[in-house]
């Protein structure tokens, strides 16, 4: 690396983002992006690709192996559809942290982990150990000296999030209670397709983690799939982030949304990071909190999320009722399950 000039530069400068990799072809498409950029994209997937944005692909190996002395990003985990993007916005305005929002190299991690044991993986269980820290090398850098890098993963990175979390490193952990997120996937027709296209592959991690699970897909009703995928990736998490472990901070988004500024300032000491008071109660009493995260030219709010997920619950109430049936009959089945929040006033114990 020390004879390469792009090498040298790629170590030090987070603009050249690896944006996604190409296992057929073994390569990885180097996107050019300002600080900006980063703060405004609410995803790094393929909607950043504009006429604006330069890239190119190169090999894998060309792209250097920052070591093990470079800095690891810190991550925002989640269920989907519990605030994560508000939380990296509101972390990024009130600190100087780094945000990266759903890295779609993240993916092609978990894509390669779930295989990376059987007979058709593209890479072997070494390279696959390999390339995981230099891609955590790659996402940890920042602009300038200190500056910390923090990742919101996709809903289904939490499979691999144990491969991800340092052992110094820190994650935050986002969900609401199962009756909660059944209401807030149905108040959204887009959340709700979403959901539904993901089902088959949680149905599939779901049953890999339950001995004698004999559930099907198309057994299930649309709600039900909803609030199987719930325990899908509560399940996961209790895995992969155990909430005993004080590097992970599981907070429920409901709850954080009844006290916004003291939920911010925990998770700013969780991480860290460089904040204040004052800071915090600007970025709460900001437009952030005013505007739909993913798309900031939206309105949105608490009280609006709220009422979408009233009128959600009494529209769909006996499919729910069905749902969370089903759900409590497997908690009561497996012990793995015990003690997950179904209904709004529960909440994940732990350490910290």
């Amino acid at each position: 690396m020390a004879d390469d000039p792009f090498q040298r530069r790629f170590a030090a400068d987070a603009s050249l983002l690896p944006h996604m990799a190409d296992l057929a072809n073994d390569r990885v498409l180097v996107a050019l992006l300002a600080e900006p950029d980063y703060r405004a994209a609410s995803f790094l997937d393929q909607r950043l690709l504009t006429d604006r944005i330069g890239r190119e692909w190169l090999p894998w190996d060309a792209l250097p192996d920052l070591g093990a002395a470079a800095p690891s990003p810190d991550f925002i985990f989640h269920i989907g559809h519990v605030g994560s993007t508000l939380v990296s916005r509101l972390l990024a305005e009130a600190s100087d942290v780094l945000p990266l929002r759903e890295p779609m190299l993240l993916r092609t991690l978990a894509q390669v982990a779930e295989r990376v044991e059987r007979a058709e993986s593209v890479w072997s269980p070494d390279r696959y150990q390999t390339r995981r820290r230099q891609a955590l090398g790659w996402l940890g850098r920042g602009f300038g000296p200190g500056q910390r890098a923090m990742v919101k993963a996709s809903s289904v990175i939490t499979a691999i999030a144990a491969d991800l979390t340092e052992a110094d490193g820190r994650s935050l952990f986002l969900y609401a209670s199962l009756r909660r997120y059944i209401a807030t996937i149905l108040a959204g027709e887009a959340s709700l397709a979403e959901t539904l296209a993901q089902a088959s592959a949680r149905m599939a991690r779901l049953a890999a983690m339950l001995p004698d699970f004999d559930a099907a897909l198309w057994q299930l009703p649309p709600v039900t799939r909803v609030a199987m995928s719930w325990l899908c990736e509560m399940a996961t998490a209790r895995r992969t982030l155990p909430p005993g472990d004080p590097r992970h901070l599981w907070i429920d988004f409901e709850a954080m949304l009844a006290n916004p500024a003291a939920a911010l300032a925990a998770q700013v000491a969780h991480f860290g990071l460089v904040s204040d008071p004052g800071r915090i109660d600007a970025a709460i009493a900001g437009p952030i909190m005013r505007q739909y995260s993913k798309s900031p030219d939206h309105s949105y709010s608490p009280d609006l999320r709220r009422e979408l997920q009233t009128q959600a619950e009494a529209t769909h109430a006996a499919a729910i009722g069905e749902a969370i049936a089903w759900v409590e009959a497997l908690v009561a089945r497996y012990t793995s399950l015990a003690d997950l929040p179904i209904h709004n006033d529960q909440e994940i114990t732990c350490s910290n």
